[in-house]
């Protein structure tokens, strides 16, 4: 077996719009296409040893066991790998279940498609599934403990952490998206203006202020103590003689603690002796300049959590401790606790390991003990006398026990500090009490407080704190949504997207949107290039001055990485025909079907998929569509359109010199399409086609109809605005025309309105694209020979895989076959084509370049251009001399 290419989805995607994390991996299965599992001795019980925990996959026998069924009776091994790499995934901790095995086309190379939680982690499941596979083909040694360990490791150091991860989840079950920022922790929920942001558990809408006094305790206390919520008596010192002060003044027991560090660092509690407060006053020193030294509080830890200035949660912290058995050593007992599954590095899983260090055995120490020491039967001993989860510790839930004194005050203290996510650090005798009685006192506030010990306790109720988050994010049932109009088809895609991109602003919207030559950001172009794919859209989805988003939505991106976006409002597909077939595997134009229905799909429920019902694959979308359909037409007649009405559906169609808007019965005038700029005086039908596109989806997202017939009016055409789309230049005795048009619908829409247009010659500089099928190129030729008289075949950079010749005979047959008296040149170079046919342009001619270089030929073109207008004027000049 061979890995030719293993790719990610990241959005909804060909193979799924529902499942949109899922590795594509293109395997040649080479000569086990010969050798299905049954044929291949061995290997159905080298498989069940090796992966005994296969035996919960149904596949498509419908019940446990039956994958082994399959097996035994014999399936092809890309559908076994399949089944390995979500296992593996399942063993690491990882739950996937989505997956499926087709063939390509091509002779035993299949796509091999199965979900993924961490695309690190997918792909490497990928490699270690063929790998394994192969090794039990051979009967060679794997270990797949060691396998499903590496995939742990890289899920454990890509995940997010479990309290960002709660918020993430919170959102997405309200529907609010979300967005990935970093590697680490720092996440958008939801789409451009709407967004908000979180790193970890601290906000955009977290103070600065606030995080600044919460890291301060002694400002902190201050602060808390003068409004009069209960804190320990103490003060700040800098050196041990201030120590000393202090130690006489307020008496022992006491606690030392950095003044501005966290997660327990550096703290000693319950110091009963002089000694003791002195090395924990140099511990605290290495974390802070400046050490707190207070009054030790009896009673329990306990971390109240407030959200949104709401009480949402308590718990009870324990620090770490082991338990004896009268045989193994503290250090053994350590280790023994360590084990549990639930205990991870850092914050990665729902306990923290105890980690042995000079703080422990100092602990240890002050109960005369060490890690040698062996406890007796049912003897317990704190490891720490930090009870954070850092530390190893442990928690309760409490929330239901929590008094509503004690209640409130929490909530004040929250709206003291200013935070918006607060943890409260008490220590109380008994937190049912009222707050008096109960002893509480506040020694600590915690801005970006961590939510293990709610989400996961170790005892009592876990506590959905991630869902608070989002209700004070997105209050009301707010999404963080904005409008999202995605564009794709074959041809008509960059100019559409244009279009209702200038509609959608007469709203005074900020519009983003991506086209074929850039991302712009309310007509700013911020980046240059081809920007149909994902990465284009996820940076309008990512900007937060964006209102709305038009994408225009192009088959490279969908087929590399799937869609940008979960879902969006709109779906475009303009046309579909044959191009770009034969490439990544997508041979037939049901296949291309496939592929660009992927963002009429991706439409939510409510939204509006838009279908043009003149064109028979476009208008098919709409039978595996759950979303409202609108369609336009160039025929108001069509049986289609007229059907749809018939049911109530939003039509767009052009009737009697006009664009209408068709709502069931109702039937309302948008713009005469001879007052549009865009349509070249009605002579442009493709422009036309795509202006209804463009209105019907500003209307469904509730452009009024005279802002849309303001839109049309004064959306203009030229090499600024639209470039490469329909760009006229006038010379003195000629008229040059620039376009993009580069396949046979395209190029046939192009011949139609260039014959509106009067020449006395037409002259089309043409090429064909390497890595189409030889049949697309020929078929290029057949329709460029029934448009122009006359043809210059050029040549792009980049031949594509193809030799010069070939495309030239591919062309030049397809003409001949249709002309063979059509008058043909070759002239390689672009530029010296675009020269050439300058320079010998005879009176009344029209020359049409079609070219994906679009910046360099129009500025070659306007060079001339401007040399005409100099010798005009020099002349002139002279005449008036």
């Amino acid at each position: 077996m061979k890995i030719i290419d293993i790719s990610c989805m990241r959005g909804p995607n060909v193979w799924s719009v529902r499942k949109s994390r899922l590795v594509v991996m293109k395997l040649d299965l080479e000569e086990l296409e010969e050798l299905p599992t049954n044929r291949i001795e061995g290997f159905y019980d080298r498989l069940k040893k090796a992966m005994p925990s296969l035996h919960s996959h149904f596949c498509s026998e419908g019940h446990a066991g039956g994958f082994f069924e399959r097996v035994k009776d014999g399936t092809w091994m890309g559908h076994v790998v399949e089944h390995i790499a979500l296992e593996m995934q399942s063993l690491a901790g990882m739950d996937c279940g989505f997956g499926r095995t087709r063939g390509t086309g091509e002779y035993g190379v299949y796509h091999v498609v199965f979900q993924y939680v961490e695309e690190g982690a997918g792909e490497l499941a990928a490699r270690l599934a063929v790998d394994l596979a192969a090794a039990l083909v051979a009967g060679k040694p794997f270990d797949v403990g060691e396998a499903v360990q590496q995939l742990k490791t890289i899920y454990y150091k890509e995940h997010l952490g479990p309290s960002t991860q709660s918020i993430v989840d919170a959102c997405q079950a309200r529907n609010i998206p979300a967005i990935r920022l970093n590697d680490d922790s720092y996440v958008q929920l939801g789409y451009g203006s709407k967004q908000k942001r979180i790193e970890a558990t601290t906000t955009d809408c977290t103070g600065n202020i606030a995080v600044s006094l919460a890291g301060n305790k002694d400002a902190t206390k201050n602060l808390l103590g003068k409004a009069g919520v209960p804190v320990p008596a103490g003060v700040t010192v800098s050196s041990e003689e201030e120590l000393f002060h202090a130690i006489a003044d307020l008496g022992y027991p006491l606690v030392v603690k950095p003044l501005d560090a966290n997660q327990g660092k550096g703290v000693t509690t319950n110091l009963k002796d002089m000694q003791a407060a002195i090395d924990a006053y140099n511990w605290a020193s290495l974390f802070s300049d400046q050490v707190i030294v207070e009054k030790f509080v009896t009673g329990s830890d306990y971390r109240l959590l407030v959200i949104g200035n709401k009480f949402c949660a308590a718990a009870k912290r324990t620090p770490a401790m082991v338990f004896g058995d009268g045989i193994s050593t503290i250090r053994e007992l350590i280790n023994q606790t360590n084990l549990d599954p639930r205990r991870g590095d850092g914050h990665e899983n729902k306990l923290t390991r105890i980690v042995v260090d000079e703080m422990l055995q100092a602990h240890l120490e002050s109960q005369s003990l060490s890690l040698d020491s062996v406890l007796p039967s049912d003897v317990s001993v704190t490891v720490s006398d930090a009870a954070n989860l850092s530390k190893g510790g442990t928690s309760e839930d409490v929330t239901d026990q929590i008094h509503p004194e004690i209640v409130l005050m929490a909530e004040r203290v929250a709206r003291l500090i200013g935070l918006d996510i607060c943890g409260i650090d008490v220590i109380a005798e008994d937190i049912t009490k009222p707050l008096h009685a109960s002893g509480t006192s506040v020694i600590e506030v915690n801005a970006s407080p961590g939510f293990r010990m709610h989400l996961y306790p170790s005892l009592g109720k876990p506590r959905n704190v991630g869902d608070a988050v989002a209700e004070m994010l997105f209050p009301n049932q707010e999404t963080g949504r904005i409008p999202i109009i995605a564009v794709t088809g074959t041809n008509g895609k960059t100019t559409t997207t244009r279009i209702t991109a200038h509609l959608m602003k007469q709203t005074g919207a900020c519009v983003g949107y991506t086209t074929t030559d850039g991302i712009y950001v309310d007509d700013f172009m911020v980046e240059e290039g081809d920007c149909t794919g994902p990465a284009s859209a996820g940076m309008i989805l990512k900007d937060p001055g964006v209102d709305v988003a038009v994408l225009e939505t192009a088959r490279g991106g969908l087929l590399r990485s799937g869609l940008a976006f979960d879902q969006c409002d709109v779906g475009i597909v303009t046309n579909v025909a044959a191009d770009h077939l034969g490439l990544k595997d997508i041979h037939t134009i049901e296949q291309m079907v496939n592929v660009k229905a992927t963002v009429a799909e991706s439409v939510r429920p409510d939204g509006l998929a838009i279908l043009n019902a003149d064109n028979d694959e476009s208008y098919g979308i709409r039978e595996r569509l759950s979303c409202r359909i609108g369609l336009f037409s160039m025929n108001p007649e069509n049986e289609r359109v007229l059907a749809h009405m018939r049911d109530g559906g939003l039509a767009c169609i052009y009737e009697q010199g006009e664009i209408r808007l068709v709502n069931g019965s109702i039937k309302v005038t948008v713009a005469d399409v001879e007052a549009i700029p865009a349509t070249f005086n009605g002579k442009c039908l493709f422009m036309i086609e795509n202006i209804l596109a463009a209105v019907l989806a500003a209307y469904s997202q509730g452009v009024e109809v005279h802002l849309l017939a303001k839109g049309l009016y004064t959306f203009q055409v030229s090499e600024e605005t639209t470039p490469g789309r329909l760009n006229h230049f006038h010379f003195k005795n000629f008229d040059f025309l620039v376009d993009y048009a580069h396949n046979p619908h395209g190029m046939y829409a192009l011949g139609q309105y260039l014959g509106n247009l009067p020449a006395t010659c037409k002259l089309g500089i043409i090429t064909g694209i390497g890595d189409r099928r030889d049949e697309d190129i020929s078929e290029l030729g057949k329709v460029v020979a029934g448009i122009f008289d006359e043809v210059i075949i050029r040549l792009d950079e980049d031949l594509r895989g193809r030799k010069h010749h070939e495309i030239v005979e591919l062309v030049r047959h397809g003409i001949k076959a249709v002309n063979p008296f059509c008058k043909i040149e070759v002239i390689q170079d672009e530029l010296q084509a675009i020269a050439y046919a300058i320079r010998n342009s005879r009176p009344g001619q029209l020359i049409v370049l079609t070219t994906d270089k679009i910046k360099s030929a129009i500025s070659s073109v306007k060079s001339f251009k401007e040399q005409e207008e100099g010798v005009t004027f020099y002349q002139t000049q002279l005449a008036l001399h």
